[in-house]
């Protein structure tokens, strides 16, 4: 599996009927595709369900969309580091805004993670919480203001300070974690904006998962990179 880069462009899935099924495996190839022809770092993160399937499947960085700090035996219904690991995933997403966790939990699945050699990418709400999460040290923080998600104005326009501002704040507690943002990010000019502001990419969703066409979605988001 191909390791994760920056500038990133993170694609989550999230649970949307477009990657139903053998709609994920759609959806990756073409982010595979894209990658391949522009020669830049283009990862997903596929429905659990289909998580196994995708890593197998394409040469792009495959993310779990979430993980649950339990370790292999009697864990009914928990997504364990060790099954992400095993499907060939490089990494999870961890705390996104759908699926949060206290901060203990966090630090476990960061934790765990880490000892398997897992990409972890801790999704976080405001400064503060970024800041909060930074002292577990994970090799990615998301910052993606709530309000915004799913909407059609980025955070780079609607509120570009916590943008720069995280970057500085996760900076100063380890200069070793990248940055990433997300909430509203549909367009090239939008992740201009987001390097610009500091950031090292993007997580976004429906601007390329709802998408009409994903292929012009996509090479018009790394336009910006």
């Amino acid at each position: 599996m191909t390791e994760l880069r920056t500038p990133a462009v993170v694609v989550n899935f999230k649970a949307y009927a477009e990657v139903d099924g053998p709609g994920a495996l759609r959806l990756a190839q073409i982010c595979q595709t894209v990658a391949e022809e522009t020669g830049l770092c283009i990862a997903v993160c596929p429905p659990v369900a289909e998580l196994g399937a995708v890593a197998r499947a394409v040469d792009i960085p495959v993310l779990s969309q979430n993980v649950d700090p339990y370790k292999p035996g009697s864990a009914t219904g928990w997504m364990t580091p060790s099954m992400v690991k095993a499907t060939g995933a490089c990494g999870s997403l961890i705390n996104h805004s759908e699926h949060r966790f206290a901060d203990d939990i966090i630090g476990q699945c960061v934790s765990m993670c880490k000892e398997l050699g897992l990409v972890q990418m801790v999704c976080a709400e405001s400064v503060a919480k970024a800041v909060s999460v930074a002292a577990f040290a994970p090799d990615y923080i998301a910052v993606e203001p709530p309000e915004l998600i799913g909407g059609d104005i980025s955070v780079t326009t609607a509120n570009p300070r916590i943008v720069s501002d995280t970057v500085a704040a996760v900076k100063d507690v380890n200069k070793g974690i990248s940055v990433l943002c997300g909430a509203g990010v549909k367009t090239g000019a939008d992740v201009k904006a987001a390097i610009e502001l500091g950031a090292d990419g993007v997580l976004l969703a429906s601007g390329v998962v709802k998408n009409k066409d994903p292929k012009a979605a996509l090479l018009d988001l790394v336009s910006g990179l």
